[in-house]
């Protein structure tokens, strides 16, 4: 009989594992599972002690381990050392954040994507291709290293960001992918990863997949303190950290120059391996150095070029230590992250020729105009993000969470994304959403007079059906 199975006992959660047919650890996994999904244990909830869980069901330790450690995988659950284990703060968020259904009316503010303006810029290039003798050898298979003419190109764009590296190009097809194949190569399932407690949804949803635990680093300012990294380092024993220096994806956040010297000091001081994502690097007037720059032996630098040239152009670099070189090379042909030969053709033209650099100022102006009208309409409210930075992070009112206004904001007609979809493991996220703003200008007045006219409500907004 199990000895703590009497009605009053107070626990958080209580399953039931009368009449199950599949393995234990697999049905109580399950259980917790469905419970979270449909809302029977909430965001932040506590769960019971795992020894005091399997004595509660009278099941050995090892079989609610193994329930917890499957969940933990697929980041329903997130364990703490020294304060116990609970339900992720985003386990009821979708992670996947894609843009919205065209068929809808609904004005997208959610998904991060550039103007479309330089695309027939891009077209007109791209024709120019058609018509010489050796276009047909560009529908080839690829490699995962590009030839020097391409690669003097990438290193060229570079150089807009102040990186200078004596290391090869690796190409992906895309910055999610280059994500994936990274933590695909270097690291295991049950390995632990260091993140900013609010971070980019795509790198949860990839640790997900791939039985990654994120772990948030304690901050100061919106930056990781060193404090936070080495109290990680040996309690939490994660064995590398991902970061976004420009343009923090939710928060816009511009990490300092001192703290990416301090990232890469602690990072060969303590063997870490850093994946330093520097998708919105390019749109920077004002860049500041990559923390590859400091340490490139223990940096994975990835950049790409959908959100700075074209949602189109599905190209990623990967700049790697010597060491790893191989490891990545091998994953990312294995699970067949290639690009195409005539997206890289079209991108290293673009480049040399100077095409590039003028479609990164239309952006950053068209940005800047974008910005400008954010300010008009929501210039009152405690919103971040340079005039360059192609989304918002809005600091919402004591009377919203972020999970209701953009509920609110949704039945209105604008997709925004909510901060629990970012938060990572137990961190109790602010009440903030994040706003793109690339839409139409049209349609990018009508969303704010929305959104400031939800604001400014008290729950008594008037939806048009």
């Amino acid at each position: 009989m199990p000895i703590n199975s009497f009605d009053e006992y107070p626990m958080s959660w209580k399953p039931d594992i009368r009449n199950i047919s599949a393995p234990l650890y697999i049905a109580i996994a399950h259980q917790l599972e469905q419970d979270i999904k449909d809302g029977k244990l909430m965001p932040g909830t506590k769960l019971p002690p795992q020894r005091e869980l399997a004595d509660f069901l009278d099941v050995n330790l090892s079989t609610i381990t193994r329930a917890f450690k499957l969940c933990g995988q697929k980041g329903f659950i997130y364990a703490s050392i020294g304060s116990g284990t609970f339900v992720s703060t985003d386990a009821a968020s979708n992670k996947m954040l894609l843009p919205a259904n065209h068929a809808t009316s609904m004005i997208e503010m959610g998904s991060v994507l550039p103007d479309n303006l330089v695309n027939d810029d891009i077209a007109r290039f791209m024709k120019k291709m058609l018509n010489e003798p050796s276009f047909s050898k560009l529908f080839q298979y690829s490699r995962p290293e590009g030839n020097a003419w391409q690669n003097e190109a990438v290193m060229k764009l570079f150089e807009l960001v102040n990186f200078q590296t004596d290391q090869p190009i690796l190409l992906g097809a895309g910055g999610q992918n280059a994500i994936v194949g990274t933590l695909a190569a270097l690291f295991q399932p049950g390995d632990r990863i260091g993140t900013d407690p609010i971070t980019y949804a795509g790198i949860k949803t990839a640790a997900n997949m791939l039985g990654i635990q994120l772990v948030a680093i304690q901050q100061c300012q919106g930056e990781m303190t060193r404090e936070g990294l080495l109290y990680a380092c040996k309690n939490e024993h994660i064995k590398g950290i991902y970061v976004i220096p420009d343009f923090h994806n939710p928060t816009t956040h511009t990490m300092s120059v001192e703290t990416r010297k301090m990232i890469a000091e602690v990072a060969r001081q303590k063997d870490l391996l850093v994946i330093e994502d520097a998708i919105y690097s390019f749109l920077k007037e004002q860049p500041l150095a990559p923390i590859a720059s400091f340490a490139p032996d223990k940096v994975i630098y990835i950049a790409s070029l959908s959100k700075t040239l074209s949602p189109g152009l599905r190209l990623s670099f990967l700049v790697t230590p010597s060491t790893l070189r191989k490891k990545i090379i091998e994953t990312l042909y294995n699970i067949n992250i290639s690009v195409s030969p005539l997206m890289l053709e079209l991108a290293a033209r673009l480049i040399h020729e100077g095409v590039a650099q003028t479609i990164l100022e239309k952006h950053r102006a068209y940005a800047k105009q974008q910005n400008a009208l954010v300010n008009k309409y929501l210039g009152d409210y405690d919103i971040l993000g340079e005039e360059e930075c192609i989304f918002r992070w809005l600091y919402l009112p004591d009377k919203f969470t972020g999970v209701q206004f953009e509920l609110l904001a949704s039945k209105a007609g604008v997709q925004v994304y909510a901060a629990e979809r970012f938060a990572v493991g137990n961190t109790k996220p602010v009440n903030a959403v994040r706003l793109a703003i690339a839409a139409p200008e049209a349609q990018l007045e009508q969303a704010l007079i929305i959104l400031k006219d939800l604001l400014e409500s008290n729950g008594d907004y008037a939806f048009v059906d």
